[in-house]
C-alpha cells in the first residue's frame, strides 16, 4: 500500500467522522431543555480536570489530527522534495499535531465561555417567578417553566417544605442545587411585584 493511499484513507476517515458527528449532533441535539446546571456544553471526551471542555484525546481532536495528517500527507507526497515517506510522514504528523492543538484550544475556549454564561444564568434564578407545568408531589419532583432573556426554560423542581404544588401554580425560585430547582409558593412575590 502506497503512502498516498494511506494519506487518502486518513483524510477520508477524518472527514467522514467530522461530518457524521456534526450531523448527528444537529439532528439529535436537545435545544433549551434543562439548561439549569448542565453547563451548556457537550461532553466530547474524557476530561477529569473539573473544567468544562474536551480532552486532548477526545474523538473531536483525534479526528482533526487524522484529517490534517491525511491532507498534509497528500499534498507533500505530490511535491518532489517531500515525496519520500521519511519526509512527508513526520511533517504531516507535525501538521496534524498543530491542527489538533488548535482544535483543542478553540473548543475549550468556547466551552469556558458557555460555562460562565450558564453559571451567570443559574445565579440569577433566585427570586424569579415560574409556573409549575408538571405537578410537584409531596416530597417529590415536578417540573417548572420560566422565561429569562426572552427564552423559555424548563427544569425539575421540588418545594422547600416538601408540600405538593399543582400544575399551573405560580412559584418563586429560592435556590438551585445541581440540576434541581427549589421553589416556594409565589403569592407574596406576586403581590410585591404588582406593587412595584
Amino acid at each position: 500500500m502506497s503512502a498516498t493511499v494511506v494519506y487518502g484513507i486518513c483524510l477520508g476517515v477524518g472527514l467522514v467522522f467530522t461530518i457524521f458527528s456534526g450531523m448527528a449532533g444537529h439532528l439529535f441535539g436537545d435545544v433549551h431543555h434543562m439548561d439549569v446546571g448542565t453547563g451548556g456544553h457537550a461532553e466530547a471526551g474524557g476530561d477529569n480536570s473539573g473544567v468544562p471542555g474536551i480532552s486532548f484525546f477526545s474523538p473531536t481532536v483525534l479526528a482533526a489530527f487524522v484529517t490534517a495528517f491525511g491532507a498534509a500527507g497528500l499534498v507533500l507526497s505530490h511535491i518532489e522534495t517531500t515525496r519520500s515517506i521519511w519526509i512527508s510522514a513526520p511533517v504531516s504528523a507535525a501538521a496534524g499535531g498543530l491542527i489538533a492543538l488548535f482544535t483543542f484550544w478553540i473548543f475549550n475556549t468556547l466551552f469556558q465561555r458557555t460555562q460562565s454564561s450558564s453559571e451567570s444564568h443559574v445565579a440569577s434564578l433566585a427570586g424569579m417567578v415560574a409556573t409549575v407545568i408538571s405537578p410537584i408531589p409531596e416530597k417529590g419532583v415536578g417540573e417548572i417553566a420560566y422565561v429569562q432573556g426572552g427564552t423559555r426554560y424548563t427544569a425539575p423542581a421540588r418545594t422547600e417544605n416538601g408540600l405538593p404544588v399543582s400544575a399551573g401554580a405560580s412559584v418563586r425560585i429560592t435556590r438551585v442545587v445541581g440540576t434541581q430547582v427549589f421553589v416556594e409558593p409565589a403569592a407574596e412575590s406576586l403581590v410585591s411585584a404588582a406593587g412595584r
